[in-house]
């Protein structure tokens, strides 16, 4: 049983390890007695073992059972029949460590580390529910074609007061000078400041991970904050998000309040988003959507947006996983509904920011900030891929505002969304078809058990009016 009378451990150096001999090194001059081993399910939420760093050193693979990558986030279980069954889906599967992804966990009150697993079958097949495996696939078509995607992705959250009872709506927390936000602060640095003790140790937990934080601001909303993570690889920075997102909410529990990704967590407010960067270099670093000679933009650049416009419909599941996502995704909302692309317009999914040619990036607004990270960073650009292999073509780029579109509208439903993607065939071809399988499934069960709560707006308008 942890001590839970310390100050929790601080001062580690960053994260990484380049095999298991280095590991130990750090972990035995760390001293570090134990170490959360994890993988991320279908939801992002880290599942696996905790062990004493002697086992760990002496294990060649940790095991667990397929059905955490069937598993839905109320812990339950769609019906496996048809795809893996009940039995094959309590079979083990084996996760090895990731030892680049080993950090510290600074809130911990012991010395205790952290590291991100890979998973495989017995006879060694990559597991292709796994989400890191689905964006390690999308990232190896690129590199097939000697190109190297960079993302950077900036996460919105809020800070809300603890919510026992979960009939209760949220409110927004108490800062240092007493009292709750009220009104919206966007952009303000006091209403940041009514929580330095929580961000201060945010950024000291983050450093002590090795996460790169770029900035932080106050969002729209009351008590919404948006961290950027600076650029590079995807699944580098899928990891972090990963682990940010345990961070927060582990800084947030210190400070007795709750941070929270969902969607749109209270009615009245602009919902929490996880917009994705996006840029394409060779193999020198050069940046493919510009003309070293005229600095113009590519033809490769436009099939990239052309992509994302084509096929973000059957991807929107992945970007919005739950039915609270698309309270996000409607109109009047401030979020994009549409697939529309524009130079600076932020009223389009797809927006081209201000830069330079070696910065020209498209970023995608669709994503909530309860995606998966994995899957959200995978299936952008898996349809940014498909358009540039395609030669696909844009429609014109927009300049006006086009929040209410209904031209290039995206499914209202998270049922819709799925149905979509399972029907696409390109999308299952270069997600995997066995993971579309497990995902739509496990979406399907997921939206079958929210469709047993009965809300209060049917209580209030259905009860005596029908």
């Amino acid at each position: 049983m942890k001590s839970k009378s310390k100050r929790p451990q601080t001062g580690f150096s960053k994260r990484g390890a380049a095999d298991v001999s280095e590991a130990a090194g750090w972990l035995a001059e760390q001293n570090i007695e134990e170490i959360e081993c994890m993988v991320p399910d279908l939801a992002g939420v880290a599942r696996g073992k905790i062990m004493p760093v002697r086992k760990f050193l002496t294990t060649a693979a940790m095991n667990l059972p397929l059905s955490i990558f069937y598993q839905t986030i109320t812990g339950d279980f769609p019906d496996l029949e048809g795809i893996v069954g009940t039995v094959q889906s309590d079979t083990d599967i084996f996760l090895r460590p990731d030892f680049r992804t080993l950090a510290a966990v600074p809130w911990a009150t012991d010395p205790t580390a952290q590291i991100i697993h890979d998973a495989f079958h017995p006879d060694g097949r990559p597991v292709e529910e796994s989400p890191r495996q689905v964006l390690r696939r999308v990232i190896s078509l690129y590199h097939e074609k000697g190109w190297k995607p960079v993302i950077a992705p900036e996460l919105e959250f809020y800070l809300v007061e603890k919510n026992i009872d979960p009939d209760y709506a949220l409110k927004p927390p108490v800062g240092r000078s007493g009292r709750p936000e009220t009104g919206r602060q966007g952009y303000s640095i006091s209403a940041v400041n009514e929580f330095d003790g929580l961000f201060e140790d945010m950024y000291e937990y983050s450093e002590a991970q090795g996460l790169e934080i770029d900035t932080l601001i106050h969002e729209s909303g009351v008590a919404q904050m948006e961290i950027n993570l600076r650029h590079g690889d995807p699944l580098e920075l899928a990891d972090q998000v990963f682990m940010f997102k345990r961070t927060i909410k582990e800084t947030a529990l210190e400070h007795d309040i709750y941070a929270t990704f969902m969607a749109k967590p209270m009615a009245m407010e602009p919902g929490s988003a996880m917009h994705i960067h996006q840029s394409i270099v060779d193999g020198s670093g050069r940046n493919l959507f510009s003309d070293p000679k005229t600095a113009e933009p590519t033809d490769l650049f436009f099939s990239f947006i052309a992509g994302q416009q084509t096929y973000m419909p059957a991807a929107v599941s992945l970007l919005a996983p739950y039915v609270n996502s698309y309270r996000r995704l409607s109109k009047g909302s401030g979020a994009p509904v549409n697939t529309h692309w524009g130079f600076d317009n932020r009223t389009a999914g797809l927006r081209v920011p201000p830069s330079d040619a070696d910065n020209r990036r498209l970023e995608n607004r669709l994503p909530s900030s309860d995606a998966n990270p994995y899957l959200a960073i995978a299936a952008v650009l898996a349809c940014g891929y498909l358009g540039m292999v395609e030669g696909l073509k844009p429609s014109a780029p927009v300049d006006t505002d086009v929040s209410n579109d209904p031209s290039a509208e995206l499914p209202y439903s998270l049922i819709q969304s799925v149905i979509k993607l399972e029907r696409s065939e390109a999308l299952n071809a270069i997600l995997g078809p066995a993971f579309v399988t497990a995902y739509a499934r496990v979406k399907h069960h997921e939206y079958e058990t929210f469709m047993r709560t009965i809300s209060p707006w049917e209580r209030e308008f259905l009860l005596l009016n029908v």
